[in-house]
């Protein structure tokens, strides 16, 4: 009894602790209206993201899997995206591997203490199907968030780019443009734009050329566009205010459109759990009687 005691609790720790880091707390309606206005910091250097537990469980193990050759191209697209250290995701990677590996094996060492042996093929594949989802789930939830962060990246280059319409609507020149609509907006996706604008004029080349190198490391396509439109404008004479106009407005019409296909998504989902009471429902009334039919038969 104790030992089932033990490994109930042992369980439920671990779940909780899996739950928390899959779905960390709500931070408070303070810091969130603190980060309104936020202190001043260099946007050459953007805060170190700071590891947990499993990247200091994890991190020995970084040096066997870079000699593996991972991360792939895509991972390191979207480690680029989210502003994250390779190190620190190859960290987790091998943390929750090797939990999964050694999670059933530590239930059934509890279970045999307890007088309740299982077979050795339980824990085996066991911890072969949770080390193998242990190391995938880390890549499942970076794209993810890739997703998300290019989804705004389009969102804040759809108000960038009605800013720069609007400078040069003004008669300020192009890279006059680019600048001064940079300095305005906040916000993670413009301090990437003015990390690279600003990188662009520290070494003396075309904000075009760093926007367009920008574009292909995160894989967003509306800015490579932006970047050769740019070239066009600052190297040909290429007529730009129309062009930019354009751009902003199929950005706004392709976010609306994403907002409205995400929504009715969420509505169809919603309409599940109904299904599931509807059924359990009739499962609950039906069954009795269905019951009783069986016996007397």
């Amino acid at each position: 009894m104790t030992a089932l005691i033990l490994l109930a609790a042992g369980t439920g720790l671990g779940l909780w602790a899996l739950l928390v880091w899959l779905v960390p707390p709500r931070p408070p309606l303070s810091a969130l209206t603190a980060r309104l206005h936020p202190a001043a910091a260099s946007p050459l250097n953007p805060p170190q993201e700071q590891g947990g537990w499993a990247v200091r469980l994890g991190t020995p193990f970084t040096a066997v899997l870079r000699a593996a050759g991972l991360p792939g191209p895509t991972t390191v697209q979207d480690l680029a995206v989210t502003e994250r250290p390779p190190d620190t995701h190859l960290a987790e990677k091998a943390a929750l591997a090797l939990t999964g590996l050694l999670l059933p094996a530590l239930v059934g060492a509890l279970l045999a203490a307890g007088g309740r042996p299982l077979s050795w093929t339980v824990p085996l594949t066991g911890s072969l199907a949770f080390a193998v989802a242990g190391f995938l789930l880390p890549d499942a939830l970076l794209r993810a968030e890739a997703r998300r962060r290019r989804t705004a990246f389009r969102h804040a280059l759809s108000a960038y780019l009605n800013l720069v319409h609007v400078l040069l609507a003004g008669g300020t020149g192009i890279e006059g443009s680019l600048t001064d609509a940079v300095n305005i907006g906040h916000g993670r996706s413009f301090r990437r734009l003015r990390h690279a604008l600003t990188t662009a004029r520290l070494t003396r080349t075309s904000p075009w050329t760093a926007l367009g190198h920008l574009g292909e490391e995160l894989q967003i396509r509306e800015l490579s566009e932006l970047a050769a439109s740019l070239f066009l404008a600052g190297t040909e004479g290429a007529k730009v205010r129309a062009s930019l106009a354009a751009k902003a407005d199929a950005l706004r019409r392709s976010a609306a459109a994403e907002a409205e296909g995400q929504a009715g998504a969420a509505t169809e989902r919603m309409a599940l759990p109904a299904v599931l009471m509807a059924f359990g429902f009739i499962l609950f009334v039906f069954y009795p009687a269905l019951a009783q039919l069986t016996r007397s038969l």
